[in-house]
């Protein structure tokens, strides 16, 4: 039943960041040294898939190169945690000498944490810290049980004040474009008072527009070819007349 809960809560805040601060799967762990260490002391090992377990979705875990050489400098007894810690992946720092680790996570972080980490660390104060930004969800071991924090009340107030702004920035924009199309309406109405008959005239210019087009198409339709009016052809005379009525005329002579 502990257990249930537990897990409810977790994917709670997990939900809360995924809707309010575009984190995706497959989430990216950052981790420091103490957190590491934790892992290897408590034996809570494949530790991804136990990550994977409480966030509920895959996750690709990284650490810096400043915290692996905090861990090497604290010598043979973080060795193990060295070694382990140099095959999780590199997340960029860009520090040319060597930062705590501490000062490290908080560079990468920033004041947005863009590449949106999760921190994972057993330091308390750091925990504090980062929970004052808005969109960082951190993590840590108890023993051999792994926490997710819930967001913090600072995180919270910062995602609804977000988004009440985005609200009221979309309430804006429906405003604005209502009254664009009231400018607009009441333009066409100055223009139809202003020139009452000119839609008439238009019309009027149209439909006489037609019907010379259709006069001119009348008039140079093609006529087709007739023959000849067989009422107006004269017959033509035979050759073999001439001599009948010659024959005829002597014929009649005394």
């Amino acid at each position: 039943m502990m257990r249930l809960k537990k897990q409810k809560r977790h994917r709670r805040s997990v939900r809360f960041f995924t809707t309010c601060y575009g984190f995706r799967s497959p989430f990216k762990i950052l981790c420091d040294g103490t957190f590491i260490h934790h892992l290897l002391v408590n034996r809570i090992t494949p530790a991804d898939t136990a990550i994977s377990n409480i966030l509920g979705a895959p996750v690709k875990m990284f650490t810096t190169r400043c915290v692996l050489a905090e861990l090497k400098s604290l010598g043979e007894a973080y060795s193990e945690s060295l070694n382990v810690a140099r095959d999780l992946a590199p997340a960029r720092c860009d520090h040319e000498k060597r930062k705590s680790a501490v000062d490290c996570l908080s560079d990468v972080i920033g004041e947005s944490n863009s590449e949106h980490f999760f921190v994972a660390t057993q330091d308390v104060d750091l925990r504090r810290k980062f929970q004052e930004i808005p969109a960082v969800p951190v993590m840590f071991a108890l023993r051999n049980a792994l926490f997710l924090e819930p967001p913090s009340q600072s995180q919270q107030q910062f995602a609804k004040a977000a988004e009440e702004e985005r609200s009221r920035l979309n309430e804006l924009e429906i405003k604005m474009l209502s009254n664009k199309r009231k400018r607009s309406l009441e333009t066409d109405e100055q223009a139809d008072e202003a020139f009452p008959n000119e839609t008439i005239v238009d019309l009027k210019k149209n439909v006489s527009t037609r019907k010379t087009d259709v006069k001119d198409k009348v008039q140079f339709k093609r006529k087709k070819a007739k023959g000849p009016n067989p009422l107006s052809c004269k017959k033509k005379k035979k050759d073999n007349q001439k001599p009948v009525a010659q024959k005829l005329m002597r014929m009649l002579k005394p």
